[in-house]
């Protein structure tokens, strides 16, 4: 499952726009809010890819930065933001 970045910067509480800035400030994103290192950081940042067609301007294209599961945390560690360990799931195997 891939977030988008509003979605992302939620989970480590911040805005849309904190998370953009605090991104590129790191060299993580660049100008056009894609992956500054699409291939070294593919674990956690993606590139989608999306089309659509317009009545009168034709084919139009749009590229946005994801953000995998596991990119949520390394992100966390990457700007320095403290997140809280997810609640422990309780065993099925404790009975007594």
């Amino acid at each position: 499952m891939h977030l988008d970045l509003q979605k992302a910067a939620k989970r480590l509480g911040l805005t849309r726009p904190k998370l953009i800035e605090r991104m590129q400030a790191k060299g993580l994103l660049d100008s056009n809010n894609l992956p500054a290192h699409p291939v070294r950081d593919r674990a956690y940042l993606r590139i989608r890819e999306g089309q659509w067609f317009h009545p009168q301007c034709g084919m139009q294209y749009s590229r946005s930065c994801k953000v995998t599961e596991a990119g949520v945390r390394w992100l966390a560690e990457q700007l320095g933001i403290d997140l809280p360990m997810p609640p422990p799931t309780p065993d099925r195997r404790d009975v007594a």
